[in-house]
């Protein structure tokens, strides 16, 4: 049985769909990502899936539960990180993950989390003068502190500056190690294409494309980008008629030609036959943004 199911989910607003038949299935084990550009109906898929919102159509299952007709049994096997969260001003971050382990019957040891996330500092620090940073460290600590059987993570590292955030990704890997189920909402293709086993693209309030982070990249239009300078420029035309090439652009004084692996071949045969010299030439593979670019549209491009 999937840890989380998700069956042709509907949810409007004001007679508005925002979300609009979304199926998916997270299996044990896995961090699983929702992609998707603002308003696409990513967090009101979750917060049906935390049993916060009440779908209009569909059903979802957590561990076999329906988050909202078993409420109470879903919150003992799903913990939760909201994309906004509040406590109060005068809490302490000791007094909070106390307050929070308290309510399950099996916690985790939370000073094992203060120390991976970075918080043995801020023990004796009231919530309200937290950092934008220190709190969501702090939202993720107490996800984790029910020991549960699967996270959601909504906006895991927003705020959080790079080490910090790469600090967080592998404290992700560790918690997924020990068999803890994870479905991740992120803005950050880096993150996703690190982190995910899986990935559902959402936009426009149904799942454009659900596939491995690799599987996702491989459908983008354009699979390879070469950029160089050349000391004697080639003609635009040529560029433009090498096989399979998708744009030719100018970028910061270097020429950009996107394509495909049979675009490089050509273009490195044209430079041998016209006798011209690249100099800082790169070739990139193509990314979870290209993809992401490809499946949502050109008004996202």
């Amino acid at each position: 049985m999937p840890t989380i199911e998700v069956q042709g989910l509907c949810k409007a607003y004001g007679g508005r769909k925002v979300v609009d038949g979304v199926s998916f299935e997270v299996a044990e084990g896995e961090i699983f990502g929702i992609l998707g550009p603002n308003g696409a109906g990513k967090t009101t898929t979750v917060e049906c899936v935390e049993g916060l919102r009440v779908p209009d159509a569909g059903t979802v299952r957590v561990g076999g539960f329906d988050p909202v007709a078993q409420h109470a049994d879903v919150t003992r096997i799903l913990g939760v990180q909201l994309q906004e969260s509040e406590l109060q001003p005068k809490l302490t971050v000791r007094e909070a993950l106390e307050l929070y382990a308290s309510f399950y019957e099996r916690p985790a040891d939370w000073r094992g989390l203060v120390e991976r996330l970075g918080l043995e500092g801020q023990l004796t620090a009231r919530f309200g003068k937290l950092s934008g940073g220190q709190k969501q460290r702090l939202f993720i600590a107490l996800a984790l502190v029910g020991n549960p059987r699967a996270v959601v993570l909504d906006e895991l590292t927003t705020g959080l500056d790079p080490r910090a955030r790469r600090d967080t990704w592998s404290l992700i890997e560790d918690v997924r190690a020990g068999g803890v189920t994870v479905l991740l909402v992120t803005h950050f293709m880096e993150e996703a294409q690190r982190l995910c086993d899986r990935i559902a693209v959402i936009d426009k309030g149904r799942v454009a494309a659900l596939d491995t982070p690799a599987g996702l990249i491989g459908r983008a239009a354009v699979s390879k980008e070469i950029s160089f300078a050349a000391e004697t420029p080639l003609d635009p035309a040529e560029l433009h008629a090498l096989p399979q090439v998708a744009t030719v652009e100018t970028r910061d004084g270097r020429t950009v030609v996107s394509g495909t692996e049979a675009t490089v071949a050509a273009f490195v045969s044209l430079l041998a036959r016209r006798a011209v010299t690249a100099h800082q030439l790169r070739v990139a593979d193509a990314t979870l943004d290209d993809a992401f670019l490809d499946l949502t549209g050109a008004d996202d491009r």
